[in-house]
């Protein structure tokens, strides 16, 4: 292969503003994607309490644990098959702040929400782990949402496509609404 004359212009080149003798690559060209997001790989939560956070993701929201490697601290991947893991859990070491103590609650983040079937189904399952919860419906959509926290206080949304639903509509009397902004979090 013949070596390459920089010193030549190449189509997908233009020339710098600064130096107009050299030649610059541009920030997209044939050779390169433009940078691109392509979809959330995962949640990563801290907790003080792995054995509870875990149960609240397999037990009451019905994901599965999937393999995780030895970082040498504890956690769990916590998914759905396919897709893989969404929540990364992890306690001790790095999950610890300076304090010693593991952070609980979203902090800027208010909610995460994830798609789900069965609402009423899922109630029953809240009801019977004593977990609370609110209901809400998207205003001028079909979409119905049970919310709730993990042990660690992240608030988790459930959005489920009524269409696909059995049943009465969501309980929007007071305490069972849900109100953006107003937590209903009970720390364990």
């Amino acid at each position: 292969m013949p070596p390459i004359d920089w010193r030549q212009p190449r189509p997908h080149w233009r020339r710098c503003r600064d130096r107009p003798s050299a030649w610059a690559r541009p920030v997209h060209s044939a050779m390169s994607a433009p940078p691109t997001l392509s979809g959330l790989l995962h949640i990563a939560i801290k907790t003080a309490d792995l054995a509870a956070t875990r149960a609240f993701y397999i037990d009451v929201l019905g994901l599965e644990e999937m393999h995780r490697p030895d970082f040498g601290y504890p956690g769990a991947w916590i998914g759905l098959p396919g897709p893989g893991p969404i929540f990364h859990i992890y306690a001790g070491g790095p999950a610890l702040g300076p304090s010693g103590k593991a952070p609980s609650g979203t902090a800027a983040i208010d909610h995460v929400s994830v798609t789900a079937s069965g609402y009423h189904s899922f109630i029953a399952r809240l009801h019977a782990h004593n977990i609370p919860f609110r209901e809400f419906i998207v205003p001028g959509t079909p979409l119905w949402q049970l919310f709730a926290y993990d042990p660690s206080g992240v608030q988790i949304e459930l959005t489920f496509d009524s269409r696909n639903e059995e049943g009465p509509p969501p309980d929007l009397s007071d305490g069972r609404r849900y109100v953006a902004g107003e937590s209903f979090f009970v720390p364990r």
